[in-house]
């Protein structure tokens, strides 16, 4: 009993420890203070074994050992997806609440990071649950991070026929228009190519956060859609493209 209660005693000291690690420091995921106390506890019950059947304690370790050895293949899936955790843990690249998208292809607001298991709510209204080992060897992209804001943008093509000048000028002021966008930064627009069909711009503008980003490139496209159909161009000519 008395390791058990050094096991608890010890776990509690180094999670009040690491929650003191530092003001200015990131806050030490829950995940690990419990894998510090899991470790700690095993270690207890192996000393208690040993004390109860008498073994020594070279005995004691190699059959521990191989214990051990055969769980870890048996379970190496699963931890691989808890020490994945950990990893995502200290490093924080993502927090409840925030908007991610793993590998182009899975978008969604993390809802629960887990032990093997990390949750996610997809604007649908589609639940994800991903293993952390799996987040770990993707390319993840945090568009909640450092700030909710960030730059969106979408492609039009206008016929050659319209000077760039002017039709700069005809995009960023249909593109500033709605009111689902930010207005500061002010929306700019840019030469991408100059393709046989026409010429490519790239409209680029400000979004309040991720969730609002369909919103905003609807709004932009209707506004662009008015504009382009009001100066006289002819609609066949003009072609939308998100990217």
């Amino acid at each position: 009993m008395s390791y058990f209660t050094a096991a608890w005693l010890g776990g509690r000291l180094i999670g009040i420890a690491l929650e003191r690690a530092g003001p200015n420091q990131r806050r030490v995921p829950r995940l690990l203070q419990e894998l510090v106390s899991a470790a700690l506890f095993l270690a207890a019950a192996i000393a208690t074994i040993i004390l109860v059947f008498g073994q020594s304690v070279s005995g004691a370790l190699a059959g521990s050992g191989l214990v051990l050895a055969i769980l870890g293949f048996a379970i190496r899936n699963a931890l691989a997806d808890v020490l994945s955790g950990i990893a995502l843990g200290l490093e924080a690249p993502y927090r409840i609440g925030d908007w991610v998208e793993i590998d182009t292809s899975i978008r969604g607001r993390i809802v629960e990071i887990g032990w093997r298991t990390t949750r996610l709510l997809t604007r649908d209204e589609t639940y994800t649950i991903l293993p952390n080992s799996q987040i770990a060897r993707q390319r993840l992209t945090n568009y909640s991070a450092p700030r909710q804001r960030y730059r969106s943008k979408v492609q039009i093509v206008l016929d050659h026929d319209v000077p760039v000048d002017e039709a700069k000028k005809l995009l960023a002021e249909a593109s500033a228009g709605p009111s689902v966008i930010l207005p500061s930064p002010a929306p700019d627009v840019r030469v991408v190519s100059y393709d046989g069909d026409g010429i490519r711009y790239a409209v680029r503008f400000w979004v309040p956060s991720f969730a609002e980003e369909i919103d905003c490139r609807d709004a932009v496209f209707s506004a662009i859609d008015v504009a382009v159909r009001s100066s006289g161009l002819r609609p066949p000519g003009t072609r939308l493209r998100l990217l």
